[in-house]
């Protein structure tokens, strides 16, 4: 069987990204983090000052398109990608809290979508691509031969991204956190363009209750049944 195509979406903090970057590994493909593009968007727009102090110009945004330059290389020392806008790595800058009030609001742009969905599908069509984020497989990539579904329980959520941050050395609080992670679940679900949903063939994974190596496991299962069945 030929290199594949997999989509994982689901909510937020559900691990997605962890789980994607080690398949990609596993498997010797290439990962592409959707989120993190949406993120340097936000991130750019919050430099250029047009959102500033709850102010959001969507307008302001799409002006700022044709400026944003997106790539990843892969790092040798944390054996996983980053993330460069126009050229500079800002992995960790896009993953402050700042950045996570803005990014769903930023994402429900309808231009700015359409920009990321075209370097999106760009860079899987040829497959041997792992992508994660909201409408990867109910959208970007339809036809995708293995589409996984996300999610998790709430407080677990917040929970590890709580960590997250108190790793990097953010100081926010817990109820801080999870009130941003509702919110985002909420927008995620309800706006206009391309809302987080579940692809029908999509299969659903639960992992309140899995270990890191449990969820790759399965995974890696689901992927070696699909091999044996289309041979």
């Amino acid at each position: 069987m030929s290199k594949i195509t997999i989509a994982i979406d689901g909510y937020s903090s559900c691990g997605k990204s962890t789980l994607a970057k080690a398949l990609a590994s596993h498997l010797h493909y290439a990962y592409a983090d959707s989120g993190a593009m949406y993120r340097c968007v936000t991130l750019y727009a919050l430099r250029k000052g047009v959102i500033k102090d709850g102010s959001f110009m969507p307008e302001e945004i799409i002006k700022l398109l044709p400026k944003i330059k997106l790539s990843f290389e892969f790092n040798s020392q944390t054996k996983a990608s980053d993330t460069f806008l126009n050229g500079e790595n800002v992995e960790k800058e896009i993953r402050q809290m700042i950045v996570s009030e803005n990014v769903s609001q930023v994402s429900a742009i309808h231009e700015v979508r359409v920009q990321m969905i075209a370097i999106q599908r760009e860079l899987g069509k040829n497959g041997g691509i792992v992508m994660d984020g909201r409408d990867i497989g109910s959208n970007v990539f339809p036809d995708a031969e293995l589409k996984i579904f996300m999610t998790s329980d709430s407080d677990i959520r917040t929970q590890r991204r709580f960590d997250e941050y108190k790793t990097k050395g953010q100081h926010v609080s817990f109820n801080d956190v999870k009130v941003n992670l509702l919110n985002r679940d909420y927008e995620d679900t309800h706006r206009k363009e391309d809302p987080l949903v579940q692809a029908q063939d999509a299969i659903v994974l639960d992992n309140s209750d899995l270990t890191r190596e449990q969820q790759l496991e399965y995974v890696v299962k689901l992927i070696h049944d699909l091999t044996l069945s289309a041979s």
